[in-house]
Parts: C-alpha cells; structure tokens; sequence
C-alpha cells in the first residue's frame, strides 16, 4: 500500500466559498466533496452528499485525475473573475466618458480623451420638380414617386483617420438611429432615397446602413460604433422616424490609411 511520509490539505481556494470537487476513484467513479486530505495511506474527504467526514484507503482514490480536474476547474475559474474585472473596469470607464457628453441633443465623436461634437448637416430632398431642404421642425410634405435626400458637396468637412469611430448619440426624443454609407455623385452625397407609394402615401426609406452595436449609456444617449472596420468613404449617423420623412444627419469621412483626424474648413 502507498504511504505518504507527511500530510497536506487539497482544497479549492479560487472562487468564494466552498466549491465541490470530484474526489475520482481507480474503478472511475467518483465521490462529490467540498475537501479532501491525505493522511498517510488514508484519504479523509468530506461528503457533500452525506454532509459528514468519511475516509478511504488511499490506494483506491486516483489523486492524478482529481487534481488535474480540480486544476483545471481552478484556473477557469480565475480566467472568468479575471474577464469580469476587465469588463467592470470597461463598464466604469465608459460610465465616466457617457457622463462628459454635453446635455444638449446631437452627436459626438470620441476624438481620443476629447468629445467633438459633429455639425449637423442640412440635408435636400430632390425629386424630379424641386429641389426642398429638409428640416426636423417643418418635414417635407410627401408626395408619390420617387425621391432623393442629398448633401452638398461630394465629402464631409470633418475626416476622421479610423477605421471604427465610437460616437454618442444624445436623442431629443426615442427614434431610430445608425450609421449609414453615403454615395457621392456629381457634386453631391446621397443619403437616403425615398419611394412614396401613390395612394396610401407610405413612405418608404432605403439607405446603405452600416451594421452598428449599440450601448445605451442613459436615458437618450447611446454610444455607437461599427462592428466590421469601415472601408474610406462618405458617411453620417443618422436619426429618423420611419415613414415620417424627418430624416436628420450628421457627416463625416473615413479616411483611408490611417490619416490623421481633421476638420477641413
């Protein structure tokens, strides 16, 4: 029989509080405990199932497997504490940056420790008789066919050198919200095109959405970001009512190459 010359105490000390380990046995079973030690050619455990001391000849317990298990149960455990810990200091840290985002509705871009806010863009609804700007307080009245909403220019005034800003958005009112690709095309950027239907008078938007998470920080205000790094182009985060035709936006530009950030006057 083995004998082992001194004692020591095998215990699960990783997570708060008791824990239970399998104690495995040579035929490959095994006895749930909360602790196990070996005194000599005996094992003394205790039996979570029978809430009591109990012992057995050492010879017929199989220490390598219930370590190695016990082990490995350990440092899992330590790898989830360690992810929460990472994800409570990351929830802090965004809790304390939603807090500097001014009161006033709109969005901003998370320019390193620094919140720029983003001017917000005057957008035209153009269709094949006229040429309207469109404004949050006074929508465009809709009429059947076909339209477009458009920006001047073919790029924003401000250019931001990475592939995955981070915005907050601070809603007036709860709309929707995304991150859209905008089109250039002789002299102008195409943001949303609308299709009135004759009759009903339903209206109904298409844009080029970028796919986003959203975080709700507060009450109105969300921090938005793309999921997949965003190619150089034309873009806005825009906030709208579906089917009300109260489109508003917010441009700006990817550029390509790592640039540095910019604001182009």
């Amino acid at each position: 029989m083995f004998r082992l010359a001194a004692c020591w105490v095998l215990a699960a000390t990783a997570a708060v509080g008791s824990i239970t380990i399998r104690l495995y046995l040579t035929d490959g079973t095994y006895q749930s405990v909360r602790e196990y030690e070996v005194k000599q050619d005996r094992v003394r455990f205790f039996s979570t199932e029978r809430g009591e001391w109990e012992e057995i000849p050492v010879d017929l317990v199989d220490l390598k497997r219930t370590k190695a298990e016990q082990k490995e149960h350990e440092e899992a455990i330590r790898a989830e504490s360690a992810a929460t810990r990472a994800e409570d200091r990351a929830i802090r840290e965004m809790q304390r940056e939603a807090a500097r985002v001014p009161q006033d509705p709109g969005v901003y871009w998370i320019n390193g420790a620094a919140l720029t806010p983003l001017k917000q863009a005057e957008p035209k609804v153009v269709s094949n008789k006229r040429r309207s700007i469109l404004k949050a307080i006074s929508p465009i009245p809709i009429v059947a066919g076909k339209s477009t909403v458009e920006l001047d220019g073919e790029s924003a005034a401000l250019a931001i050198g990475q592939e995955r800003p981070e915005f907050y958005i601070r809603l007036a009112a709860e709309e929707r919200f995304t991150i859209v690709r905008l089109h250039p095309k002789k002299g102008v950027r195409l943001v949303e095109t609308w299709n009135v239907i004759p009759v009903s008078k339903e209206l109904i938007q298409e844009h080029d959405a970028v796919e986003i998470f959203r975080y709700q920080a507060d009450d109105g205000l969300y921090k938005i970001w793309a999921q997949k790094p965003m190619p150089a182009g034309q873009y806005a985060v825009i906030e709208y009512t579906e089917g009300k035709g109260n489109t508003r936006v917010w441009d700006f530009a990817v550029a390509g190459g790592g640039a540095a950030s910019e604001v182009r006057k």
